[in-house]
């Protein structure tokens, strides 16, 4: 299994094989690449983050700061894409809803030139509703963390 836009036998999923797996396009596509998925029980996101991206136009000019809402989100999409992985091809390009976000808290800020890892593992699933504690890391360090529950529907 070569091809790059596959995942690998080792469970890595390239730019390309997450576009297929979930929706988001740039510049909301805040996972770059899973380094590893375990189906059913956890995977990790990495994300790099550039001064390029628009947010930091606005937040903030003098110090940017990856807005908190982006670092929710980069959990959220990591988690669509354990829940989609595990599910298989006829879940690919489907939506998996964001419900909610329980305890999150913030650690440290993350900056441009941060790298950051993207921790999800499955807390439980019944039906089509799944939570995942999920934490962000940055040169081994906690930066943020939280409790997602999301759903994915057949539309």
């Amino acid at each position: 299994m070569n091809d790059s836009a596959q995942t690998s036998e080792y469970g890595v999923a390239d730019i390309l094989r997450i576009m297929k797996m979930i929706p988001h396009r740039y510049p909301l596509l805040l996972v770059d690449r899973v380094t590893d998925i375990v189906p059913g029980q956890s995977a990790v996101g990495l994300k790099n983050v550039t001064f390029n991206e628009p947010q930091f136009q606005g937040h903030f000019p003098a110090r940017p700061v990856m807005p908190g809402v982006l670092i929710v989100e980069s959990m959220a999409q990591t988690a669509c894409i354990l829940v989609v992985h595990t599910l298989g091809a006829a879940a690919e390009g489907k939506l998996v809803y964001f419900m909610s976000i329980e305890q999150a808290k913030f650690r440290r800020p993350v900056v441009p030139g941060d790298q950051m890892l993207i921790h999800v593992s499955k807390d439980r699933a019944r039906g089509n509703v799944w939570r995942m504690r999920a934490k962000v890391t940055v040169d081994e360090h906690l930066a943020a963390e939280g409790l997602i529950t999301a759903m994915i529907l057949d539309e």
